[in-house]
């Protein structure tokens, strides 16, 4: 039993010997099946490496022909075809592969702009054998899952010096077109009030602009400058380009008042209701490198009007336009740039009897207020030193029983004036901005500035408007300066400065010292 059991254990050793043997081969031979692949792996990576590298060579040195056959949409649920498709037209005429990643860089930012998306992926792919030299596109989307929005705050604005509670409710993407519909509600400290509501379609038919529609109410109180109080109850439509041109019709019906009954003779002839029905476009073009704080780059802006498109005798004819230019050049010290800016407006009435007939209040140019010189490109309107509506023609308000009572200032007297407006005007400044020595402001970017602007308007119709002359208006010019403090941030530019007048005249409602404002960017 013994020689049996040693027997059995000799061939149980034995087949365990193969047992390990067969898997010392096995793995020998994985071992060298897994080495084999991963030298394969590394052929294949040099091999897509070298190829990356030949073809990043070519697309420097030369361009690379290219069209493209068909672009792939995945992933949209709601949104219809044809609205990403017209943010992708301009793929389909490219002819190089340079123009193709171009041009997909910025389709995915228009994508992006609608803000109906989440993520979108732009791939490229070879296209079909048969059609050499063609390139299919692949655009995964994922759709946002919240297209409702609401926005509440408090807002300043300097052309009243007053600050507003405003509202807004956005819905988008309702109908799968990649629209927005929105209400605006804004009710201000100083009675001014507006109600609207709109929608807004990209790339409306296929074109390069954006169709808007609004309707708007809006009640503003202008009593305290030129003793009139306007509503307006109007409706547009306009196409808004995606880079530098606008277009729009508005019919607006219009009622001024005089809740005070002090207007005076001037602004009293204006009161009543007219209608408005006018067509705007606008050309603007902005290189510049910050909107805040430009330090190289050029901006210009013209915007053209054109009123009294109709034949109702209650239409106001006229024809009203307005230019800016402004150029930024850095000055190579100190974080500095000079800042210069020129802007000039015109309106003049047009139809029967318009030599003697006056421009509408409403629509004349104001100069003064609390604006920033590189804020808003909205033509001549900013002068440091001068409170809203402060320079330009005005008139004696009528006296009534209330007031022959009051107690006599320089703020009552200023005020006992109506300011009228200008059909010409003329704007421009330097500014030269730069950083502050301490780090700790460097990295708010919180800098100082200082400046120098000047302005003049005058009336060019009506019954008041005396002879005009170059040298009239060059002499009547409104010159001030100062420095100040500039905060920026991602809302609004902050600024603190001191004004120093240079030259005003008698009745200019003037703002010496510290003034505050406080702008959005445009």
């Amino acid at each position: 039993m013994d020689h049996l059991t040693g027997d059995g254990r000799e061939e149980d050793d034995e087949e365990t010997l193969r047992e390990w043997d067969m898997e010392d081969r096995d793995d020998g031979a994985g071992q060298q099946r897994h080495e084999e692949e991963e030298e394969e792996e590394e052929v294949d990576d040099q091999t897509s490496v070298n190829l990356m590298n030949i073809m990043s060579e070519k697309l420097v040195k030369e361009p690379v022909k290219v069209r493209v056959h068909d672009i792939e949409i995945r992933g949209n649920v709601k949104t219809k075809d044809s609205v990403i498709e017209a943010q992708l037209k301009e793929l389909r005429e490219v002819d190089t592969m340079q123009e193709l990643l171009q041009e997909c860089v910025r389709a995915n930012s228009r994508l992006r702009a609608l803000g109906i998306f989440d993520k979108c992926v732009i791939t490229l792919d070879a296209g079909p054998q048969e059609l050499p030299g063609t390139a299919n596109v692949i655009l995964e989307v994922e759709e946002v899952k919240r297209l409702f929005s609401g926005d509440l705050g408090m807002f300043s604005k300097p052309e009243t010096k007053a600050w507003t509670l405003e509202g807004t409710v956005k819905y988008k993407n309702l109908a799968g077109l990649a629209e927005t519909l929105d209400a605006t509600g804004c009710y201000g400290l100083d009675t001014t009030s507006e109600l609207s509501a709109g929608v807004t379609y990209p790339r409306f038919k296929g074109l390069p602009a954006s169709l808007a529609t609004r309707l708007t109410l809006l009640t503003q109180d202008w009593q305290r400058y030129s003793s009139y109080r306007e509503r307006l109850t109007g409706f547009s439509v306009g196409l808004v380009g995606d880079n530098q041109h606008d277009i729009s019709y508005n019919l607006t019906w219009r009622d001024l008042k005089d809740p005070s009954r002090s207007a005076s003779k001037s602004v009293r002839r204006q009161l009543g209701h007219s209608l408005l029905s006018a067509v705007k476009y606008t050309y603007r073009r902005d290189t510049r490198d910050s909107v805040f704080r430009p330090r190289r780059g050029i901006a210009f802006i013209s915007t053209t009007q054109i009123a009294g498109l109709g034949p109702d005798a209650k239409l106001l004819r006229f024809a009203r336009q307005e230019v800016e230019l402004r150029l930024a050049i850095p000055l190579g010290l100190a974080n500095a740039a000079l800042n210069l800016g020129v802007a000039g407006g015109i309106i003049l009435p047009w139809g029967p009897g318009y030599k003697t007939k006056a421009t509408p209040i409403g629509d004349r140019f104001y100069v003064g207020g609390h604006s920033s010189l590189l804020g808003e490109l909205k033509g001549p309107s900013a002068l440091l030193g001068f409170r809203t509506r402060g320079v330009g023609p005005n008139e004696l308000r009528r006296t009534t029983a209330s007031q022959t009572d009051k107690v006599d200032s320089e703020v009552e007297t200023s005020l006992k004036r109506d300011t009228l407006g200008g059909d010409l005007a003329v704007s421009g400044f330097a500014d030269i901005s730069f950083d502050l020595p301490m780090q700790f402001l460097k990295s708010y970017g919180i800098h100082a500035h200082t400046f120098a602007c000047a302005g003049n308007l005058v009336p060019l119709t009506g019954n008041n408007t005396t002879q005009w002359s170059l040298r009239n208006f060059l002499s009547g010019f409104r010159v001030s300066s100062g420095a100040g403090i500039v905060i920026p941030t991602k809302l609004f530019r902050l600024e603190v400065n001191y004004c120093y007048l240079l030259r005003y005249q008698e009745n200019d409602r003037i703002k010496r010292g510290v003034q505050i404002s406080l702008n959005s960017p445009q």
